[in-house]
């Protein structure tokens, strides 16, 4: 009797514990451009173990924006983890997106002084995903995936590496 309870136990520690998903993104990397101001410049990286590269140019750390940065040397190579919850929220905000199905140009270049995201999924089967947005307005979902990863910037753990 003891071994059938503990055999009952023992499947159901193993049927409670969460299995996490295989990510179907291979790498999520998102560019922002620069614009005639202050628009933060960077390219940041993220891996499905969610180790995570910023390629920082200017404007990504400063409070008082000035033009004068660009004189000034490119900001640095930073490497982190992205927090768990952090990275969950971003695939969820990118499910919600159907990337496959977004188009690959958006924005109209009427107005000469806005920023140009790049927004660039490899998928785990071989194939990508490439979106060019001039002014970062191609929709509201799109906008607030822009918004998130922007926003790893300031609310992650950031180490210096170059």
């Amino acid at each position: 009797m003891k071994y059938i309870l503990s055999f009952c136990a023992f499947i159901f520690l193993f049927s409670c514990t969460t299995q996490k998903a295989n990510s179907k993104y291979a790498k999520i990397e998102y560019e922002a451009g620069a614009c005639f101001g202050s628009c933060p410049i960077f390219t940041m990286t993220i891996n499905p173990d969610r180790t995570a590269m910023l390629e920082a140019e200017h404007f990504n750390f400063s409070k008082d924006f000035s033009k004068g940065e660009f004189s000034k040397p490119r900001e640095g190579t930073f490497q982190g983890v992205i927090k768990e919850a952090d990275y969950n929220k971003l695939i969820s905000l990118l499910n919600d997106l159907d990337v496959k199905n977004l188009k690959d140009k958006y924005g109209t270049k009427n107005i000469t002084d806005l920023s140009t995201s790049y927004l660039r999924i490899n998928f785990t089967d071989g194939t990508s995903k490439n979106v060019e947005d001039y002014g970062k307005r191609g929709s509201e979902k799109l906008r607030e995936v822009y918004m998130f990863i922007e926003e790893l910037r300031h609310n992650q753990q950031w180490t210096k590496v170059k």
